[in-house]
This record gives C-alpha cells, sequence and structure tokens, in this order.
C-alpha cells in the first residue's frame, strides 16, 4: 500500500496550512484526504485475493494540486454543484450574478469554490474526519454568510460516507457534492468501459451545447441511457446519440426514484472483482464518464487517459435555481441543510 508522506501535502495558502490526514477501518481500507479543498486524494480497497489498491484518481501533492490542470479530482463541490445557465439566478426578485469559470456558466461554485479553499479540519478518531469552512456574503456571487460543515467517515462495514450540513443567515442555494474519480480495477492505465454500470433511473436530464438541462425530462429506456440493469460501459458508450455527442460520453444527470430507498448505483470491475454501491438521499447523480482526460500526470506518474475513471456525483440538478420544475434547492435562513452519501466498497 503505497501511502502518500504528510510532508508532501504540507503548504500554505491564504494564510492555511494545507494538511494531509489518513482514516483506516478495521479491514484494512485506508483513505487520505486533504483539507485542500476536502479533496480525497487516495482509497485503497481490496480484490478478490485480498491485494490492495489505489481506486481514485488524484495528484500526489499539495503543489500540483494547486497547480496542474484542476479536474476537481476528489473534491468537495459547493456552494453549487454542477452548472448554472448564465451564471445568475433570482430569489425574491433579488438577481445575483456568480463567478463565471465555464464560458457564460457556472460550474462547481466557480472558481474558488469549496473545491479550491482550506478547510479547517478535525481528526474525531482513526476513521472519522470532520471538515469545517466558512463561506462569505456574496461568495463567488452567492446570497449569505454560509457555515459548512462534512463529516468522512470509513465505517468498517467498508463503507466511506460523507454527510453534509450548513446553515446560512439569509436566503441562498446549495447542492454540495463530491468529484472523486473511481477507477475499480486499481489500475489507472486501464480504461474503466470494461465496468459493469447500474443506475436506478427511469429518466434523466438532456442538455443543450453547454451542457446546461433543457428543462426536460428523458425516458431512458431504448436509448444508450438506460443502466437499470448492468452492463458494460463499452455496450453503449460509442452509439450514435446526440447526446453522447455533445458530452463526449456521459456527462448527465440521472433521476432517482424515491422508491429506490437510497440506492443509486452499483459498478462492479469483473477482473477485480472489486465492487462499489452508492447510497444518497438526494434526487439526482451525475454519471461523468472521463469524457476529458487527456494525457494528465497523476499519482505515480500515470497518465491519465479518456476513460481513465468515472464519477457518480449524487446531487440536486444542475441549473435547478433556473428551473421551477427541478426540486428546489433553496436553503432559508437558519435552516439546516443536510444530505448523506455513502459509497460501500465489496468484493464480487
Amino acid at each position: 500500500m503505497n501511502l502518500i508522506t504528510p510532508e508532501n501535502f504540507k503548504y500554505t495558502l491564504d494564510n492555511k496550512s494545507i494538511k494531509l490526514f489518513t482514516l483506516k477501518n478495521k479491514n484494512g481500507i485506508v483513505s487520505q484526504i486533504t483539507n485542500y479543498g476536502g479533496r480525497i486524494v487516495n482509497l485503497f480497497t481490496p480484490d478478490r485475493e485480498g491485494v490492495f489498491e489505489d481506486v481514485v484518481l488524484g495528484y500526489g501533492t499539495a503543489k500540483e494540486y494547486l497547480e496542474k490542470p484542476d479536474h476537481f479530482f476528489g473534491a468537495i463541490i459547493g456552494r453549487y454543484g454542477n452548472r448554472i445557465a448564465n451564471g445568475k439566478f433570482s430569489i425574491d426578485n433579488n438577481e445575483f450574478l456568480l463567478d463565471k469559470n465555464e464560458e457564460e456558466s457556472q460550474l462547481h461554485g466557480g472558481k474558488k469554490g469549496f473545491h479550491a479553499v482550506v478547510w479547517e479540519a478535525k481528526q474525531i478518531s482513526d476513521s472519522v474526519l470532520e471538515l469545517t469552512h466558512f463561506s462569505k456574503h456574496l461568495d463567488q456571487g452567492f446570497p449569505g454568510n454560509l457555515e459548512v460543515k462534512v463529516v468522512y467517515t470509513l465505517t468498517n462495514k467498508n463503507e466511506l460516507q460523507i454527510e453534509y450540513s450548513a446553515v446560512s443567515d439569509a436566503k441562498t442555494v446549495i447542492n454540495l457534492t463530491n468529484h472523486s474519480y473511481f477507477n475499480l480495477s486499481g489500475n489507472f492505465n486501464k480504461s474503466i468501459e470494461n465496468h459493469l454500470f447500474q443506475i436506478k433511473s427511469d429518466y434523466y436530464l438532456p442538455v443543450n451545447d453547454k451542457m446546461i438541462p433543457t428543462g426536460n425530462l428523458e425516458k431512458v429506456s431504448n436509448s444508450p441511457f438506460d443502466f437499470r440493469n448492468l452492463k458494460t460501459l463499452k455496450q453503449v458508450i460509442n452509439k450514435q446519440h446526440q447526446q453522447i455527442e455533445l458530452g463526449s460520453g456521459f456527462d448527465h444527470n440521472f433521476i432517482l426514484d424515491d422508491e429506490n430507498t437510497g440506492f443509486v448505483a452499483k459498478v462492479i470491475d469483473k477482473n477485480s472483482g472489486r465492487s462499489l454501491e452508492v447510497y444518497t438521499t438526494e434526487p439526482g447523480v451525475q454519471f461523468y464518464s472521463g469524457n476529458h482526460l487527456n494525457n494528465l500526470e497523476g499519482k505515480n506518474n500515470v497518465l491519465y487517459q479518456k476513460r481513465a475513471a468515472f464519477c457518480l456525483e449524487t446531487q440536486h440538478f444542475p441549473n435547478s435555481p433556473n428551473h421551477k420544475k427541478f426540486p428546489s434547492t433553496l436553503l432559508l435562513p437558519e435552516e439546516v441543510y443536510t444530505s448523506t452519501t455513502t459509497y460501500r466498497f465489496y468484493v464480487k
């Protein structure tokens, strides 16, 4: 198990100390997390032979996260995960202009979103890390002074549980998620196209050429978006379909059914036996098939290529503040925002 030395993350940003924390459970699963962006730097899980390998993409030093292309590797995303069209929204007829960091839209909370700040950190135990952050009124354009807490717990059921909570002193919008990139083979030179995927969803949100949801709901049936039963990515990723062409692959929000009792998705790597189940309290999940990785040098000098990993970002829908028909992301003053997502690892 090639753990990263904490010395690699000793760095100061905005007069705050970046650090690396190590979580472990009684079964030998280990994850290292930095308070820079709350990023999951690595996550070691066993295959069917009991061999532990890292299953998340990222960098090996704080300096790399700060200086290399940022694909939001492993980060806490906020205040608003995914895209807000035209970088603006309104609350009570008051318009708020956001930091735009993807053409005319805001993506993942702006250039200085939660992925790019140093969080206050407190390691509660060998298996629990608590991160807190204070986001000032109009930070990246969002209203309200927001106090945020994220707790990572590595359970003895081989789950990485992420609990989010937040309180604002004014009406605001919020949509927190985690942006980990997974490759269950443990070999980042391998494509994830042979992974088996299941997403418990009957509908997804089609997007326009700016990757903004059109507002329509589209049935997954009779389309490459039908992952209701396990199938490999390569069975569908190269099929001719306008939505796949727009995103150079999958980069879409799937709408989750309340009847699924929190179960979102299952992913299996048949060769290693490593398997992942995702559970959430959120109404949607963004499935991203690693479309824009291209010769990016990551940990251990491995070049990350297209389809080297996948993301399952549990969330409210993209651009919800501008779509009244979407589940609301409005947070009222002194109301407590809560959200929980669990990544459960096992061997099949």
